[in-house]
């Protein structure tokens, strides 16, 4: 078996070629990029086939995923998952194995386009995204388990607290003058959140360029797949809204256009202040990367957008 990166586990393997694959080998492995949270290996088969093999470094998310894979077919581009082994009792390890789809991650793809292709493919990532929002739960929150049972806890409550947190607790390279300027832009913030507050519908949670694979068919650039569940939560789209258009600064505005356009065509709502208020939501995430590794990208980008977002009011 040959390989670049981390190998696979001997007991991945075995469980690969001894049942999921149903006697096929496991010929070459590729690590995938990304990875923070998770390993994702690329495996081909003796016969040419491919999946990708998911194993969780950080928080086991695995049979919330595998159930959003079965809930999402049909509704929205998403890898179909062939096997999991949840609490890792054949493995030893939680492990998601999907098919693998073929496309280009939408990141590399954006500076190359003209100005027509950006707006279309801006269109369909913003339709994907309204259609990831007709799926709804009982209630808003986080998921539970594999019944995709949601907690009740409400994901647009106590930002300026959650904030606050974040820096106790965090490596934040922020001046003492800046943590209280950041403590006050979010108790700003929070009373927009309330024209929110209840939505139940599914959230990626991390909806970006580095999330996206696309492919031309036809000669048109559609989006084949939806990656990464692992932040999935019932609320409302404008966290994904956000998290989208956190470096509109850098995105082509064509694409920019295109999407809000896309998603609002496609039967997505934006309310009055949406862009105040999906930023505010995106502040919950970018106080999170606060407690990151230091020397991580997205640790320093947070700290960038932060004292950005402070600097403009």
């Amino acid at each position: 078996m040959t390989h670049d990166g981390l190998d696979l586990d001997a007991g991945v393997v075995a469980w690969l070629t001894n049942g999921v694959l149903s006697g096929r080998r496991v010929n070459r492995t590729r690590t995938l990029s990304g990875g923070y949270r998770n390993h994702n290996v690329q495996v081909v088969t003796d016969t040419g086939e491919q999946f990708v093999v998911r194993r969780y470094l950080h928080g086991n998310t695995c049979a919330v995923e595998a159930a959003l894979a079965a809930r999402l077919a049909g509704v929205v581009p998403v890898a179909e998952v062939v096997a999991a082994d949840p609490a890792g009792v054949v493995t030893g390890q939680p492990v998601l194995v999907s098919r693998f789809v073929p496309g280009v991650l939408l990141s590399e793809v954006l500076p190359s386009l003209d100005c027509g292709e950006l707006l279309r493919l801006g269109h369909a990532v913003g339709a994907t995204l309204a259609a990831i929002g007709t799926v709804t739960f009982p209630r808003p929150g986080f998921f539970a388990g594999p019944a995709l049972q949601t907690d009740g806890v409400e994901p647009t409550a106590g930002l300026p607290v959650f904030v606050e947190r974040c820096l106790r607790a965090g490596n934040a390279r922020l001046s003492p003058a800046e943590q209280e300027s950041l403590l006050r832009h979010a108790a700003r913030c929070a009373p927009l959140l309330a024209a929110v507050s209840g939505s139940r519908q599914l959230v990626h949670s991390d909806f970006n360029p580095k999330n996206l694979l696309v492919r031309q068919r036809d000669g048109v650039w559609v989006v084949t797949a939806v990656l990464d569940w692992e932040f999935a939560l019932a609320s409302t789209p404008l966290f994904d809204v956000g998290n989208m258009l956190r470096l509109r600064d850098e995105l082509p505005s064509p694409y920019v256009a295109g999407f809000s356009s896309g998603f609002v065509d496609a039967g997505g709502g934006l309310p009055a202040e949406w862009r105040q208020i999906s930023d505010a939501l995106d502040l919950f995430a970018l106080a999170d990367f606060l407690t990151r590794p230091p020397d991580t990208l997205l640790f320093g980008k947070a700290v960038g957008l932060i004292r950005r977002r402070l600097s403009n009011g």
